[in-house]
């Protein structure tokens, strides 16, 4: 730990305001010592850790972190904020601040030692040392584990020392110690013994801290808790002897459980990691209460596998929500599909022209000589690749709602709707009745003699069946001429009709910036791919051209008003130029997140713009992502920079007109003049 945190890393009296200014004061420590070698893409990537679920905890830490190509070895870097700086915690802001910085390829020790710092955030003596360590380096040698804190005199029955390391050192996979009873005390029943996953999304510092919080929370509640941790240094498994013996489960986790089937059968809570921090012995009370009531997992009864909705919501989340999730699931696992075949379909019309697509099969003719074979190599391999979309989607929806067991009867269901040309609607509908017929088979109380070969052959067999049947004979044919009804209308699109739609479009995909209204459009337009005519391919130019305008509006802002912006927002305009680009809407998050009431609007205006003018030109795009470096693949590509670029005007001059608009307190008027002033000169 020692190599990971000196002195030049530690700022005790962190000035920044915001999260990300935060985060860039004390990047830039790291960027001066070489440890970072991007700090922009550095940033970025912290960013995009945070905006998956934000990093303050209660107690007043705030812990930034993620895993980046831009550093070089494992950095920790400490501030120490006054006034407190807001990071989404529940109880205020943080003004202990830890951002860490680990390698893309880290190794397990690495890990490992950054896990046990995590596990030391959760120790007040630890935190209250930090918060009057009186020089950079004291905090440093501190956080290293080189100097330990100063103890109150007669406080604890056992060593400080003992104290100090049986949070930090206690290995994960062993019970948390209960404290054993007075002497002459009657003997007590077994204790309640509780098995728990933590994990995150980068699995080094929420997922360890959760570990700890559950541990400590179980030992004051006379519980024995053994918790596997399925962090970014791999994970070890829970001895099955462990999880046999348990009473209840616990899991405090944001990305799926690994092997989740082991836990089946018994009491279960499940949350997200930061409930496991921030209240765990709620979390320890309400598995018991649901032992005490005989309330176990439903799947176990069934086939020995978990089927709640495990990716895709936890139970308090109501159905159109896990609806919703479930779509995206099916459409995340599509999209590279999409993005490969698209791209090799367009790059083999771009060399080979439009009569490629009656080139012979290259498999039987092909010259290594010719461009035109090329050509017909891409291009049939772009639509091979295009044929497993419906499949893939289908399949995917099954899997975020029953698991693995869904994906058979969801590729199945893919499969038929291509069959009866139900396309893109048939493989949603298909992916829903798939993943409902698994569950209801699951709920089917069944002999313990029979629950090995459900998963493997019972579930597969009978749900398959039952969705040929239904896609074949029932809901298939109706889903087929409602496709098709789709496809006619995208292909008559024209004139107001089109542009009408170019306006929702980018209405929609502006509205949240990357959230879910905005998936729905996107989802909408990489539908329409599955069955390409010229009006899916109009309908995909115009969600991707709406969906840069709002970095490239906010970068142009910054660069032309830069005094009506905060110095960090002008440095995230630098970022958003290339965000914008590259059409990753989420570089404009920091700005609608900072003003959404005037730089949300403005983006939907400017969105609405480029749609309708996308549409108006007829503008088409065989490819569902890519930005500007797909610009030579465009069906009109020097109207569709126009279209970009008046919605890119549109957008940057409503937010300069309405941030100058508002009402300023006459210091910041002031600070203004200053500005001016200065620039004259």
């Amino acid at each position: 730990m020692s190599t990971m945190i000196t002195a030049d890393l530690v700022d005790l009296d962190l000035s920044a305001d915001t999260k990300e200014a935060a985060a860039r004061s004390l990047a830039e420590r790291m960027a001066a010592l070489g440890r970072v070698t991007d700090l922009d893409g550095f940033l970025a990537d912290v960013a995009a850790r945070e905006a998956q679920m934000p990093t303050g905890l209660d107690g007043g830490i705030g812990i930034p972190h993620c895993r980046s190509a831009h550093v070089t070895e494992p950095t920790l870097a400490f501030g120490r904020s006054a006034a407190g700086i807001d990071f989404g915690a529940f109880d205020g802001p943080a003004d202990l601040i830890f951002l860490i910085a680990a390698p893309a390829g880290a190794d397990d020790a690495h890990l490992t030692i950054l896990s046990s710092l995590a596990r030391q955030l959760m120790d007040e003596q630890f935190t209250t040392a930090l918060r009057s360590a009186t020089s950079a380096a004291a905090a440093a040698s501190l956080i290293a584990g080189e100097e330990l804190p100063a103890e109150e005199p007669a406080q604890a029955e056992a060593p400080t020392e003992a104290q100090a390391e049986t949070p930090v050192e206690a290995p994960v996979g062993e019970p948390a110690p209960v404290e054993a009873p007075t002497a002459g005390a009657p003997a007590t029943e077994e204790p309640f013994r509780i098995v728990a996953v933590t994990s995150c999304p980068t699995g080094i510092a929420h997922t360890y801290m959760a570990a700890e919080a559950l541990e400590r929370a179980a030992a004051e509640a006379g519980v024995e808790v053994v918790v596997e941790t399925q962090g970014s240094a791999g994970f070890t498994r829970l001895d099955p002897a462990v999880v046999a013996a348990a009473d209840g489960v616990i899991f405090a986790h944001d990305v799926p459980v690994r092997e989740k089937e082991r836990f089946a059968g018994k009491p279960t809570v499940d949350v997200g990691v930061k409930a496991g921090i921030n209240r765990p012995a709620e979390l320890v009370a309400e598995v018991r209460d649901k032992a005490a009531r005989g309330e176990v997992t439903a799947p176990a009864a069934a086939s020995g596998r978990p089927t709640p909705v495990e990716n895709a919501g936890g139970p308090d989340e109501g159905y159109g929500t896990r609806l919703r999730k479930w779509l995206m699931s099916g459409v995340s696992y599509m999209v590279p599909f999409v993005a490969a075949g698209g791209l090799l379909i367009a790059l083999g019309f771009a060399l080979g022209g439009w009569d490629i697509n009656k080139a012979p099969s290259v498999a039987e003719h092909f010259d290594w000589g010719q461009v035109d074979s090329w050509a017909a190599l891409m291009f049939q391999t772009g639509g091979l690749a295009f044929s497993f979309l419906v499949p893939v989607l289908a399949g995917y929806i099954a899997y975020g709602m029953a698991d693995r067991p869904g994906l058979v009867p969801g590729f199945v269901g893919g499969a038929v709707a291509l069959t009866i040309n139900a396309g893109f609607l048939g493989g949603l509908v298909a992916g829903l009745v798939a993943g409902g017929t698994v569950l209801a088979i699951q709920k089917v109380r069944i002999p313990p003699v029979f629950r090995g070969i459900m998963p493997v052959v019972v579930i597969p067999l009978l749900s398959s069946m039952v969705v040929g049947f239904l896609m074949f004979l029932v809901i298939g044919k109706p889903i087929a001429s409602l496709q098709k009804a789709l496809t006619d209308w995208l292909s008559g699109l024209s004139g107001a009709n089109a542009v009408i739609l170019g306006v929702i479009l980018g209405l929609m995909m502006c509205f949240d910036l990357g959230g879910p209204v905005n998936k729905v459009a996107y989802a909408f337009a990489v539908g329409g791919l599955a069955n390409p005519n010229e009006g899916s391919l109009k309908v995909m130019a115009a969600v991707m051209a709406a969906g840069m305008v709002p970095p490239l509006a906010m970068a142009l802002a910054t660069t032309v008003r830069g005094r009506l912006f905060t110095r960090a927002e002008r440095e995230n305009g630098k970022a958003a130029w290339v965000l914008g680009a590259s059409f990753i809407s989420e570089g404009a998050i920091p700005f609608a997140a900072a003003d959404p009431l005037r730089v949300i609007p403005a983006a939907m205006a400017g969105g609405a713009v480029t749609g309708a003018l996308s549409m108006a030109f007829e503008c088409t795009l065989r490819a569902p992502h890519g930005g500007v470096f797909v610009i030579p693949l465009i069906g009109n590509p020097l109207l569709y920079l126009l279209a970009i670029a008046a919605g890119t005007l549109v957008s940057a001059g409503l937010v300069i007109l309405l941030k100058s608009a508002r009402k300023r307190a006459p210091e910041e008027q002031q600070a203004e003049a200053a500005t001016e002033v200065t620039v004259a000169a």
